[in-house]
Order: C-alpha cells, then structure tokens, then sequence
C-alpha cells in the first residue's frame, strides 16, 4: 500500500494546495452588485412555480386554475395556463466511493485518494461561487452530509473525506448495496443539482442501469471512473498472485509472458469501454482519470 494505513488520504498541505488552486481559477475580475448571488439567482432548467414567466401553453385537466393566462384565453377562444421558470440555488453533490477495490493504488496514490483529491478541488471550486456542497461516502457505514453554504460547512466534509482508508474485505450482495445507494441519492437530492460521482465502478451491472438513467433525468451527472496504472497494464514482476479487492478468488499470473500482459491489457480495456457505454445509454457525461494524475484543475476546466 502507498499511504500509512492510519494516516488521513491527503495531508494538510495537500488541502491547502487544492484550496489554492481552487481560489485562482475561479477569481475573476467580475463586477457584482450589492445583492448578488442570493437564493433563487439562478434559473433551474426545469419548470414550476417559480416567480418568472416562461410561456403560456393549452391548458390540461389537472393544472392549477390560479394559473389560468385569461388575457391569451380570450384572445384565442382556449384555455391557457401560465408556466413559470422554477427558481432554484445552486447545489453540488459529491459522491466519493470508499470500498474495497478503491484502496488500491500502486503509482503515487490510491484511487480513493485520487477521487479525494479531485472531490476536495471541485468542493473548494464550487463554495468560492456560493455554490451549496453536500458530500455521500461510500462507506462502511456509509455517511451523508447535505448541503451546506460557506467554507465552516465545507471543512467538515473535507473532514470526513481525508479519514483514512484502510484495507477492506468484499461484502456479499454489493450489486445490491449500491442499488440501495443510487436509490438513496434519488430521494433525497433536490431535483435539478450537479452530482459528481467518484469511482473506479468495479460494482456496475445491467441492474443499475435503470437508477443511473433516472438519476441522469433529475440531476446534472458527471461520472468520473477512476483506474491505477497497473490495472490498465501489468507489470513485469514475474509470478505474482493477485487478490480481488472485489471478492473474487486469488489467481496465479506470470506475469513475465508478454502474452498475460496483452490479454489482461485488452480484458481491462473491454470491461471500461462496456462501463462508457452503460453512461452513454443512461445520459450520463462521464469521464476517465488515472491515478498518477497530478494536474485536475485542466480537468475541472474542460469537464466542470
């Protein structure tokens, strides 16, 4: 293991260097009137009872005759309602997955220490925009923290991230487990808030395909799968057993032979373009990211 089994994932100057980065790029000489960016400034892309009008559309059995458009009525001799654009304050969701495949890590960092990383960077991003941050680890036990605005409600849930992460033992039923997690994230968010979900999704079957396509109709999700260099190639270390931090059985490979190599090489490349897939067809924006990745804010930047 790279990090100290009870050490926190990322030291103090490490936070301090992500907060940094996260003042600069989001410091821009904007003019700001005096009550800007209080609750409701900014529009949702959904519609309801919101104080700004959208359109006038035919009315339906149901709607809310307090609605009624009774000028566009009479002109047109039908029934007309008013829609109003939802008003709604900005919300960011972190999800940052903490099993037992994720503490694993052989160049530089863990992947729970990469998702970590880019976790706290975009927590730091988002709360200098007064953006209200929630944080879900994936956990044993699990933990939520809603959202909270400023930074004292932001430092707790960094908190929480930075605990250490030591070796895990697979679960029976985690396809189940984190049917029950998706499921927990489509109660309990606000509609219309950005989720940015952290994993190397190990755990990812058909069976999540229905939550994962809902959870894209109500939230803004971008999927960050996160791998380690040795899953993507092995190394030439001879004859090695691996365990899978999944709960498969342990497996002898020489991993000598240029023939192992490629054949693990292009089983691990099939499993990834068959997860990019599965986000594809749920409406999911999704994205790769090595662990010995150091720059995130380019990331950031182009993937926000």
């Amino acid at each position: 293991m790279l990090e100290v089994v009870n050490k926190p994932l990322l030291a103090a100057d490490e936070v301090a260097t992500l907060a940094a980065q996260a003042g600069m790029a989001t410091r821009t000489p904007v003019r700001r009137e005096v009550h800007d960016h209080h609750a409701g400034d900014w529009p949702s892309a959904w519609l309801g009872r919101g104080m700004d009008f959208e359109e006038a559309r035919p009315y339906t059995p149901g709607d809310d005759v307090r609605d009624m458009d009774w000028r566009t009525t009479a002109r047109l001799g039908h029934p007309f309602i008013k829609t109003y654009r939802e008003e709604r304050q900005p919300m960011l969701h972190l999800v940052v997955d903490r099993g037992p495949s994720m503490r694993f890590g052989t160049r530089r960092r863990l992947k729970v220490t990469q998702a970590t990383r880019l976790a706290v960077l975009a927590g730091f991003m988002a709360t200098q925009g007064n953006v209200a941050v929630g944080l879900t680890l994936w956990d044993r036990p699990d933990q939520m923290l809603m959202a909270r605005h400023g930074r004292s409600g932001w430092l707790e849930a960094v908190q929480a991230m930075l605990a250490p992460c030591a070796p895990l033992p697979a679960e029976a039923g985690e396809a189940q487990h984190e049917l029950t997690r998706l499921q927990t994230l489509r109660s309990e968010l606000p509609r219309g808030s950005r989720l940015l979900l952290l994993s190397d999704f190990a755990w990812l079957t058909v069976l999540h395909e229905p939550l994962l396509a809902s959870l894209a109709e109500c939230f803004d999700v971008l999927a960050v799968r996160i791998s380690d260099a040795a899953e993507r190639a092995l190394p030439d270390v001879g004859l090695a057993c691996f365990a899978d931090p999944a709960g498969g059985p342990a497996r002898w490979l020489d991993t000598g032979k240029a023939a192992v190599r490629a054949a693990h090489a292009a089983a691990f490349a099939e499993r990834q373009t068959q997860i990019d897939k599965t986000f594809s067809r749920c409406g999911l924006r999704h994205l790769h990211l090595g662990c010995e990745v150091d720059d995130l804010l380019t990331l950031m930047h182009t993937h926000g």
